[in-house]
């Protein structure tokens, strides 16, 4: 079992900056692809930002790019979200997500993040 602990969501106001954490803990060992969902209401869940483990390469949606920045510590199963210039279409709880190359998948409790226009 995997456990994921959210850390760094909150409110802000538009044009201001958040920062994501997530660990993952228990029999994680190392994932396939770990990163972040995003899902805001009446919305379904989207990709914000991954990591494809082994390789370290990384994908983004593309209202994430130039304004969101994925980061990981490979030593502590650790992913952050780097979230800059946020916007009020930003607003939505974010969700951790790991994957093992098996297909199991996991996710995060989710944490609120509130911006303000």
């Amino acid at each position: 079992q995997v456990e994921l602990v959210e850390s760094g969501g909150g409110l802000v106001q538009a044009g201001g900056s958040l920062r994501l954490s997530c660990a993952a803990s228990g029999r994680a060992g190392d994932p396939h692809t770990m990163g972040w969902f995003r899902q805001a209401p009446g919305k379904e869940r989207e990709l914000v930002a991954r990591f494809w483990w082994s390789g370290g390469t990384t994908n983004y949606a593309d209202f994430a790019k130039g304004r969101f920045t994925i980061s990981k510590d490979t030593a502590k199963n650790t992913v952050n979200l780097q979230m800059n210039n946020l916007k009020p279409e930003d607003t939505a709880v974010y969700y951790c997500h790991f994957t093992r190359l098996a297909g199991y998948e996991y996710w995060g409790q989710g944490t609120q993040v509130t911006v303000s226009s």
